[in-house]
């Protein structure tokens, strides 16, 4: 009763705050707008939907009160008088991505750090609108976090929280009546989600689903002792990462434990076309029962993959762009085997064209190369080389997070009648992929924020505060 009451207060909040976000933001957030909520058209544009259909060119995109009103051709659609008009020629648009994976702590060899002034900026300006924050190292930060933003306070993107990680060992679960009562307790104090991680049981995962779905809770997991078609048949809502996290293929596997030995290595000439995978995408797909990819954080891993790019290291603090890069050397010439990290993607690919749902976030982990929302930039990349067209890419970069999140009636996808959520970056997506690096303007429930005056405030700050 008492998260039912706590959902509706919210969503009571979310109202009125959507009506007056004009009128709501601190003068550090001000600063950092461009277009209030109001009415505006972005023209001349080409639009990728996030339905998965190809993109249209000559386009214009109609925003009023933060609701995207029309969408239709340059040359015949009339532009509403009064209309600010703001044209965006040479550019690409898109919804506003939606992340999947995205921490609001980050991580390198020697720092863990919660970055609750830089991870949200450096997100919504680099297109980002909604998050959810698949595993929390402190779960009132982000729920104070959340308040934050959505009363102006802070720029960033929409928050779906997910409390503190599961793991299934005896320093951090004591078994299923434990693993229960902290379910219950962060469904109470206003999480969305639940995360179970690596050495979980079957046991404990059933308690977890149980306990998060009585508070209105969803539950996903990064698995190992438990394989991806178990935890479906058990109930979980959604799954990370991807076929190295997924131990259905593992011969003579023992019952909730993670196997050891070099199992990795064996999936590279796993059969996609095998009844045992083709099970696995079965399960899920009949289930309605996405999972998460998340390639820019395992990219860091790989032998003679790029260190990341310039704007990365830029955001980077010294001490920080110092323990990434003595990190990335090492791992570039003894990281995992480049056909591991080949077979990844390729399972991505044939999971999609299976009907699988799948979407991406950047889980800005690892040793400190995949930057919040930079990261889910070069998720993108990352598509079109595992095979995706650009069309896909941004389907699972928008639309797909969207509905893991039961959101893709309101937002996700650029039509008629849904909340303005998207990015306008510099470029044609269509032929140049380097065009998602160059985000100029996002908006936000119809408030258009400069994506480089947010970068700029954030320079040099990752990693630290």
């Amino acid at each position: 009763m008492k998260r039912l009451l706590l959902s509706l207060l919210a969503l009571c909040a979310l109202t009125v705050l959507t009506v007056q976000a004009q009128e709501s933001f601190s003068e550090d957030v001000d600063r950092l707008i461009d277009y209030h909520q109001g009415l505006v058209a972005l023209e001349n544009v080409t639009l990728f939907d996030g339905t998965g259909a190809a993109a249209l060119t000559d386009q214009t995109v109609i925003i009023n009160a933060g609701t995207i009103q029309e969408v239709g051709s340059s040359s015949t659609l009339n532009v509403p008088e009064g209309a600010i008009r703001v044209d965006l020629k040479g550019h690409t648009v898109t919804p506003g991505l939606v992340g999947l994976h995205n921490h609001t702590f980050y991580t390198t060899s020697q720092r863990n750090i919660q970055l609750n002034y830089s991870a949200p900026m450096l997100y919504l300006a680099s297109g980002v609108t909604t998050i959810r924050t698949t595993g929390s190292v402190a779960p009132y930060s982000e729920i104070n976090l959340r308040a934050s933003i959505e009363s102006g306070e802070a720029a960033g993107p929409d928050m779906f929280i997910t409390g503190p990680y599961l793991r299934g060992d005896e320093a951090w679960l004591q078994g299923p009546e434990d693993a229960a009562r902290v379910t219950s307790y962060w469904g109470e104090e206003g999480v969305d989600w639940m995360k179970v991680y690596t050495q979980v049981t079957r046991d404990e995962l059933s308690a977890v689903v149980e306990a998060a779905h009585a508070n209105g809770v969803k539950v996903t997991g990064h698995l190992c002792s438990i394989s991806h078609t178990e935890a479906v048949e058990l109930g979980i809502d959604s799954i990370e990462h991807t076929l190295m996290t997924n131990t259905d293929y593992v011969k003579d596997k023992e019952p909730d434990k993670c196997p050891t030995g070099p199992w990795r290595a064996e999936y590279v000439s796993l059969d996609f076309d095998s009844d045992e995978v083709q099970h696995t995408f079965t399960t899920m797909i009949d289930k309605g029962i996405g999972r998460t990819t998340t390639p820019a954080v395992y990219e860091m891993y790989v032998q003679g993959r790029p260190m990341a790019d310039e704007r990365s290291l830029a955001a980077m603090s010294a001490e920080t762009r110092e323990e990434y890069v003595k990190s990335y050397e090492r791992f570039s010439v003894s990281g995992t085997p480049v056909d591991q990290w080949e077979k990844s993607l390729a399972y991505d690919l044939a999971f999609y064209r299976a009907g699988g749902l799948l979407a991406a976030g950047v889980d800005p982990t690892g040793f400190g190369g995949a930057l919040p929302g930079y990261g889910d930039q070069r998720n993108y990349q990352l598509l079109l080389e595992a095979g995706f067209t650009p069309a896909e890419a941004v389907q699972i970069a928008t639309l797909n997070g969207a509905k893991i999140l039961g959101i893709d009636a309101a937002t996700g996808s650029i039509e008629e009648g849904k909340r303005a959520d998207l990015v306008a970056f510099e470029g044609d997506l269509t032929s140049d992929d380097t065009t998602i690096t160059r985000a100029r303007l996002v908006f936000k429930n119809g408030v258009g924020f400069n994506s480089g005056r947010m970068e700029e405030a954030v320079s040099g700050q990752i990693g630290v505060r």
